[in-house]
C-alpha cells in the first residue's frame, strides 16, 4: 500500500510539470540564419574543398565503393584504396540528394521535416558511461538506456527519442543493436535513429523496422551518423553502414571528425575546408549507392586544447564551426547537422552550463536542422548525465518558447491597459494580466526564482538536486505508446533468433 501511495504521489507531482502539458510541435526558426562568412569567403572554402578532392583525394576503404567510383568516372587506385574526384562529377552527385525530406515516426503526428528552417532536437548519443546523483559515474546499461528513451518520449521538446543514446555495456557487442532497436520500437513512437557500422548491423535494424513499418520501408524511418575518420578517410565499417542504409533510402548523417590542430590543420578556415571536402566526398558516395538517398551534411568542426591534445568543446572555435558549417550545407542545398550540449566538464557545473550555451546558441541561430546531443553531455561526450539531461531540457523549453515568438499587433501593445492604470500603480490586478497570466510567459520547471528565505524553507536544493528529483518525476509520468501485441511479439522472436545466429560473428564484415 505504501509503494502505491508513493507512486501515485509522484504521478501527481509530474502532472504539475508544465513541460508535460505542452504539445509536440515541429519547431521553426523564424529568423534569418546567422552567417559569419561572406559569400566570397564561402566560395574560398568551396574551392579549397574541390582542390582537396581533385588533388589530394580521399581513401574509401571498401571494394564496392571503389568500383562505384571507377564506374562513375573518378580516378581510382584500388590497391591504395585512393580516389580522386573531379568537381564536376562531385557536384552532379551532390545535386541528387534531396534538399529536405520527411523523417517518419511510428506515430505520424511525430513525423519530422528535415531541412528548410526546421530545428529538430535529439537527445544524447553514444556515451559509454552514465551518471546521476544517486549512483555516480558508471558504465551504461540497458536499464539506463531505457530511462533516457522514456524521458525523451515524455518530454515534448524532443523530436527524436530513439537512437544510440548510450552504450549498454551489460550486453555483448554482438547483440546490443538488437536490444536497442527493439526497445526503441516498443518504448517510443517518436522518430528514431540507429547505428550503422558494417553491413550486418544496419540489415538487422532495417529488418526489425520492416516488422513495424512494413516492407518496403518508407524513406526515411531511420538513419544513422556515419563518420569520416579525418583526415580524408572513410573506412569499411562506415561504408558498409552507408550501403545498408542507402539501399532502403534511409537517412545518412555524414559527419567528419574534424579537430583543428589534430585531425586537420590548425586554422579554422582550413578545418572547415577539409570538413567540406570530407562531407561532400562521402555524401557523393551515398548517391552512387542509391540516387535520392536522404542525407544530412554533418558539422562537428572543433579545436583541440593545445596543452593536452584533447578536444576543446564549448568555445568560440566550435561556434564558428557550427555557423560556417551550416553556411556550407546551404551552399549545396543540404540539411545541416550540429550539436547542442557539448562540454568538457566532468560534472553539471557552471563550466558545463556556459560551454553548453556556447554550442546551443550558435547551433540554433545557424539553423541547424538536426541537433544531436542537445542534452545530457558531460566529459567530452564520455558521460550521459541524467541531471544534465534535465538542466539542458530547460534550455530546450526556453528555445522553443523563444522561437515561437510573441505577438506584435495593435491589440497586443495594449495602450488601453496602459491608460487604465495610468501613472504609477501596478498591473497585477488588471484585466489583461488576469486573463493572460497563466500563458503569457515561459513557465520554468527546473529554475528557482524563490527568494533566499523561500529557497531555504524548501530544503536549499541546488539545480542538480532539483534536476535529479525532476527526472524521477518525469519517468513516473511515462506512458508506453500503443504497439500491436503481435508486432511486439514478432520483434521479440526476431531478437531471440538473431541473438543465437550472431554468436561468434564479426559484425563489421
Amino acid at each position: 500500500m505504501g509503494k502505491t501511495r508513493r507512486r501515485n504521489r509522484r504521478t501527481t507531482e509530474a502532472q504539475t510539470i508544465s513541460w508535460l502539458k505542452r504539445p509536440f510541435q515541429q519547431l521553426k526558426n523564424p529568423l534569418p540564419p546567422v552567417e559569419w562568412a561572406t559569400s566570397a569567403q564561402v566560395e574560398i572554402i568551396h574551392n579549397a574543398a574541390m582542390d582537396i578532392l581533385e588533388n589530394t583525394g580521399m581513401a574509401f576503404m571498401d571494394s564496392e565503393a571503389l568500383d562505384h567510383w571507377e564506374k562513375a568516372g573518378a580516378k581510382v587506385d584500388h590497391k591504395a584504396e585512393h580516389v580522386w574526384i573531379d568537381r564536376g562529377l562531385l557536384l552532379e552527385l551532390i545535386d541528387r540528394a534531396p534538399s529536405s525530406f520527411t523523417w517518419h515516426a511510428r506515430n505520424s503526428e511525430h513525423n519530422l521535416i528535415i531541412g528548410e528552417n526546421y530545428i529538430n532536437f535529439a537527445p544524447n548519443s553514444g556515451m559509454p558511461y552514465v551518471s546521476d546523483l544517486e549512483r555516480g559515474r558508471r558504465t551504461g546499461s540497458l536499464a539506463d538506456y531505457e530511462k533516457f528513451v522514456k524521458l525523451a518520449q515524455t518530454i515534448p521538446f524532443f523530436h527524436f527519442a530513439g537512437g544510440p543514446l548510450l552504450e549498454p555495456q551489460d550486453l555483448p557487442i554482438s547483440i546490443r543493436h538488437l536490444y536497442r532497436t527493439r526497445l526503441m520500437l516498443q518504448t517510443t513512437n517518436k522518430a528514431i535513429r540507429g547505428i550503422a557500422h558494417g553491413r550486418i548491423i544496419p540489415e538487422d535494424h532495417i529488418n526489425m523496422l520492416k516488422i513495424v513499418f512494413g516492407d518496403p520501408l518508407p524513406s526515411a524511418v531511420t538513419g544513422a551518423v556515419l563518420n569520416v575518420t579525418s583526415p580524408l578517410r572513410l573506412d569499411d565499417r562506415m561504408i558498409g553502414g552507408m550501403a545498408g542504409l542507402a539501399k532502403h533510402k534511409q537517412a545518412i548523417i555524414m559527419t567528419p571528425f574534424i579537430m583543428a590542430g589534430a585531425t586537420s590543420p590548425i586554422t579554422m578556415s582550413s578545418a572547415l575546408a577539409q570538413q567540406n571536402a570530407e562531407a561532400l566526398g562521402a555524401i557523393a558516395l551515398t548517391q552512387l549507392f542509391n540516387p535520392g538517398t536522404p542525407v544530412v551534411y554533418g558539422g562537428f568542426a572543433q579545436n583541440v586544447d593545445m596543452r593536452s591534445g584533447s578536444p576543446a568543446f564549448g568555445g568560440p572555435e566550435g561556434a564558428w564551426g557550427l555557423i560556417v558549417g551550416a553556411q556550407m550545407a546551404r551552399r549545396y542545398g543540404l540539411p545541416f547537422r550540429g550539436s547542442g550540449s557539448l562540454t568538457n566538464s566532468p560534472i553539471p557545473d557552471a563550466q558545463a552550463a556556459y560551454e553548453t550555451q556556447w554550442t546551443m546558441w550558435p547551433a540554433v541561430m545557424a539553423h541547424t536542422n538536426v541537433m544531436l546531443h542537445s542534452v545530457g553531455w558531460l566529459e567530452a561526450g564520455l558521460v550521459a548525465s541524467f541531471e544534465k539531461f534535465i538542466i539542458d531540457c530547460e534550455n530546450l523549453g526556453m528555445f522553443t518558447h523563444f522561437l515561437n515568438g510573441f505577438e506584435i499587433s495593435e491589440e497586443s501593445v495594449a495602450t488601453d491597459a496602459i491608460d487604465e492604470i495610468g501613472i504609477g500603480g501596478h498591473h497585477f490586478g488588471s484585466a489583461l494580466t488576469q486573463n493572460n497570466y497563466k500563458t503569457a510567459f515561459y513557465d520554468p520547471v527546473l529554475t528557482s526564482r524563490d527568494g533566499f528565505e523561500q529557497w531555504q524553507a524548501k530544503g536549499q536544493q541546488d539545480s542538480l538536486a532539483r534536476a535529479h528529483r525532476l527526472y524521477k518525476q518525469i519517468l513516473a509520468a511515462y506512458q508506453r505508446p500503443f504497439l500491436d501485441t503481435a508486432v511486439s511479439e514478432e520483434l521479440d522472436a526476431y531478437v531471440e533468433r538473431r541473438e543465437k545466429e550472431l554468436q561468434g560473428v564479426d559484425l563489421y564484415l
